[in-house]
């Protein structure tokens, strides 16, 4: 019989998983109390929860929620990042963060619904960010704009230019003559 407190955990994850646009379940062993300190500093920066659960606490939640395929994740010491706002930033911070601490990898997780691989959530995590899409996309559309705002002041200088020639044209007449 699941005491109150094992109830209590599950019911939690559940209502993460479900509020989440992405979860990852990461690798979490031989990682030391300083650097467990900046991990978490590095999600809380992004929003991002990041919590370790018991294994079979998880995989009873993800089993009640219809994600028992991801269940096959939990392998070993698992810590789960569960982001509400942005579904890459978590794959970006573990990513970064295993350059420097080895031990810390992906496992797999849930994207918008769907069972991700430790490969997919690399090619997200190589993915450019909200940001720089943003700004991506206002560049290519400034373009065009640009090049006919060019287009229109092109015109006037010209007309100066031809009227400027015209003058000196006259000029050079009038001493010729």
């Amino acid at each position: 019989m699941p005491t109150e407190q094992k109830v209590a955990v599950v019911e939690e994850i559940k209502e993460r998983v479900q509020n989440s646009r992405c979860v990852i379940l990461s690798k979490y062993i031989g990682i030391n109390a300083a650097q467990a300190t900046d991990l978490r500093s590095r999600m809380r920066d992004q929003n991002i929860r990041y919590k370790v659960y018991k294994n079979n606490l998880g995989q009873r939640a993800l089993d009640e929620l219809g994600y028992g395929e991801a269940a096959a994740f939990l392998d070993g010491p698992t810590a789960w990042a569960f982001s509400e706002e942005d579904p890459v930033a978590p794959s970006k911070v573990i990513k970064e963060f295993s350059k420097e601490v080895a031990h810390v990898d992906f496992n797999g997780g849930i994207l918008a619904g769907r069972i991700v691989s430790k490969d997919e959530l690399n090619d997200i995590a190589d993915l450019p960010t909200r940001e720089e899409l943003i700004a991506q996309v206002v560049g290519v559309l400034a373009g065009p704009l640009r090049n006919f705002l060019g287009v229109l002041n092109a015109t006037p200088r010209d007309f100066v230019n031809v009227l400027d020639q015209v003058r000196k044209q006259k000029e050079e007449q009038g001493e010729a003559a």
